[in-house]
């Protein structure tokens, strides 16, 4: 029995950095849809949201099978719960990308204007978060889990630098509210994301050493 239990973890780990690989590529996707105003590539991601959902739905179904035939202990019942909560994680980071889609089309429907804020920088900065999360999960390395929910404090600082630039944008021009209002949402999204990001980090953290370090980060810093 122990070594079948072995082997349906280990299909767990495989299915949640499948379904990890999906939403890394949804934000790749996202981010291009940004840089380039492309309404064709939103409505792709748009579209394809549903994968997203059946994917951690499944994920779920067989975290909650385990627990419920094996009752595992220790380690292996820290593994499954951390698992749930990357699964969940991962699905609201695909809800991010498609919120960044939903924007990016609004965005191109409107008349243009001489403002533009350039989200390259925080897309790739919350894309390589992603990446790294993943990273730290697969290789269960600590130190990797650790840079990202450093690296979440400069998000959160280009996002204050949008709002300031966009705020003052809307009093020099308020007759183009409604592009404003949606390029701070783009900046609310990609925070979000970087924020679920973080969360996946800090799972990771939690699956190989046992420690909750949620809102501890910071203060320890």
């Amino acid at each position: 029995m122990t070594r079948h239990f072995q082997k349906e973890l280990m299909k767990i780990k495989k299915m949640v950095l499948s379904l990890g690989a999906a939403v890394e590529e949804r934000v790749q996707m996202a981010k291009a849809a940004i840089d380039d105003r492309d309404a064709q590539l939103a409505r792709k991601i748009i579209k394809q949201d549903f994968e997203i959902d059946e994917m951690e739905v499944e994920v779920e179904e067989e975290c909650l099978k385990i627990l419920a035939l094996h009752q595992p202990v220790a380690v292996d019942l820290r593994f499954l719960i951390a698992v749930i909560k990357i699964n969940n994680d991962l699905e609201r980071i695909g809800d991010q990308a498609v919120n960044i889609a939903e924007r990016v089309v609004s965005i191109t429907k409107q008349d243009p204007t001489d403002f533009v804020f350039d989200y390259s920088s925080m897309a790739e900065k919350a894309q390589i978060m992603l990446k790294m999360s993943l990273d730290a999960l697969v290789n269960m390395d600590v130190d990797l889990a650790l840079k990202v929910c450093l690296l979440d404090d400069e998000v959160d600082d280009i996002k204050v630098i949008a709002y300031n630039k966009i705020k003052a944008a809307m009093a020099q021009n308020p007759d183009n509210l409604g592009y404003y209002i949606n390029l701070l949402l783009i900046s609310r999204h990609l925070e979000r994301l970087a924020d679920h990001t973080t969360n996946i980090a800090e799972e990771v953290i939690y699956m190989i050493e046992g420690e909750i370090v949620r809102h501890s980060i910071d203060e320890s810093d």
